[in-house]
């Protein structure tokens, strides 16, 4: 590998798509580069499928439509997709059993939208069982390389969690083995992995994004986004992600599409930021508090204005987060039965046993855990004491959050309690429910919010810092994040191994 190869895993999006449109480099060769530090870190199990002659052919394209100035704005820059977005070139199966080896006959929305702006598709990641988890250790299908199903490996110390459920997306951005990814975030998703592996990632206001072709995990939560180095780049991403799709999904907004890089480098000078009280209560990580901390006084120097707030019901947030969002799984999960979609049991004696058989068979434990949550939960007897009660909290959480925005601008703290933990350590699933307690109110409000690399903890781990927007707020929240990556180098950084 010569330097100049050296360079091209440590550019990010950006500056990729510069040196493309300039023809300093072809999109054949970088994607070669890529597929073949992907055959390297093999390891890292972050890659659930590659066809490099799907790959390659893209990039024959892209490179042909740049030679005639026709180029969209990621023409050739190679990005892989999250294994919820239904593929046609790639197997998707949303890392279980039930859906393996299965061949979706379109593409998802959002993948459609970044190919048509010229992006080069390099596989399908990993992540947690359909989306339902918090440390990538859930994964039922074998990694590219793998002949079993192994949990994805955190770059920066391989014997921790890349957190989850989109460890696979920040696993690979971390190790340089894609500058881009795409992700979804049900309850923290995006923010929670990149915090702990280190980059750059947003979830968009509910409905910018497309949910048509996303496997549903819990549809009034669901939200797609992207991972990348910096948040230049993933506005540069969400800009090409994003838009309305009202034909086919009823979620989608009837919005425009916007421009996100417009405002990268606008001033901070007396932004209001809210810091919640309750994000620095008992629980928070001495580690983690002394590094959003000092992210926050970086803030005061660039101009802005830190605002005492409280979110009163932040604790809550959790307890509702896992009534409605397994009452919704249960649902949306009922049609994988072995008759219409999904895994069949090979032996079974009726109807009824094929159903058993074929949904013990292929669903794992995490997913069987939350269907039963669910299904319990919508029960006659029980809806109205868990179901409907959850609902009336989570709208006042989203009351809280906006009279939080009538004191401030944007709202900042931790993402995640801790930094990334060893791989097997939390057993009990309570634990790992709890560590989203940062991320659960914006995902309930249906809020635009993200995560920066913010400095270092214990065992130089990274930490996310949380950047939290009003509705269609993106664009301001990708500006106070790029003022901060303009004034520090902690998105730089790379794992040892990268």
């Amino acid at each position: 590998m010569d330097s100049k190869n050296t360079a091209w895993h440590d550019m990010g999006v950006v500056a990729l798509a510069a040196q493309l449109h300039n023809r300093q480099v072809s999109a054949v060769e970088l994607a070669q580069h890529f597929l073949a530090r992907i055959r390297q870190r093999q390891d890292l199990a972050a890659f659930l499928a590659i066809d490099e002659e799907v790959t390659l052919a893209q990039s024959r394209a892209q490179d042909k439509a740049l030679a005639a100035g026709k180029a969209g704005p990621l023409a050739g820059v190679p990005i892989a997709h999250k294994d919820v977005f239904v593929t046609q070139d790639f197997p998707t199966s949303a890392a279980s059993q039930m859906l393996a080896g299965y061949r979706s006959p379109f593409d998802a929305t959002i993948v459609a939208n970044l190919a048509a702006a010229g992006s080069v598709s390099l596989g399908k990641l990993s992540c947690d069982e359909f989306a339902m988890g918090s440390a990538n250790e859930s994964a039922a299908v074998p990694a590219i390389g793998l002949d079993a199903p192994q949990p994805v490996r955190n770059p920066w110390d391989t014997a921790r969690v890349p957190g989850g459920s989109s460890g696979g997306s920040a696993a690979a951005v971390a190790a340089g083995l894609a500058p881009g990814a795409t992700a979804s975030d049900t309850g923290g998703s995006i923010r929670q992995p990149a915090a702990l592996c280190g980059i750059t990632g947003i979830k968009p206001t509910y409905g910018r994004a497309s949910r048509f072709g996303m496997i549903a995990y819990a549809s009034s939560l669901d939200q797609a986004g992207v991972m990348a180095r910096s948040a230049a780049d993933c506005a540069l991403l969400l800009s090409c992600l994003c838009g309305p799709d009202v034909e086919r999904d009823s979620t989608s907004l009837d919005m425009p599409a916007e421009d996100f890089t417009r405002a990268l480098s606008g001033s901070i000078e007396c932004l209001r930021i809210g810091v919640p009280r309750e994000f620095f209560a008992d629980g928070l990580a001495p580690d983690v508090r002394a590094a959003i901390e000092a992210a926050l006084k970086e803030y005061e120097k660039l101009g802005a204005r830190l605002v005492d707030i409280s979110l009163p019901r932040t604790d809550l947030a959790v307890p509702v987060y896992y009534i409605i969002s397994p009452a919704e799984a249960s649902s949306n999960l009922a049609r994988l039965d072995g008759v219409r979609y999904g895994h069949r049991a090979r032996d079974y004696t009726d109807l009824l046993d094929m159903y058993k058989k074929s949904r013990s068979e292929a669903f794992g434990e995490e997913v069987k855990r939350r269907i039963m949550i669910g299904t319990y939960v919508l029960s006659e007897g029980y809806y109205d004491a868990y179901y409907l009660q959850a609902q009336r909290l989570r709208r006042m959480i989203a009351d809280d959050l906006q009279q939080a925005f009538t004191q401030c601008d944007v709202i900042a703290g931790p993402v995640s309690p801790s930094v990334a933990w060893p791989i097997g350590a939390k057993t009990d699933p309570l634990a790992t429910y709890l560590a989203d307690i940062y991320t659960l109110p914006a995902s309930l409000a249906g809020l635009p919010a993200m995560s920066l690399p913010a400095g270092f903890g214990a065992h130089g781990l990274p930490v996310g810092l949380q950047l939290i927007g009003n509705h269609f707020g993106e664009a301001r929240l990708l500006n106070v994040a790029h003022r901060l990556q303009q004034a520090t180098d902690f998105h730089l950084r790379r794992p040892a191994t990268a």
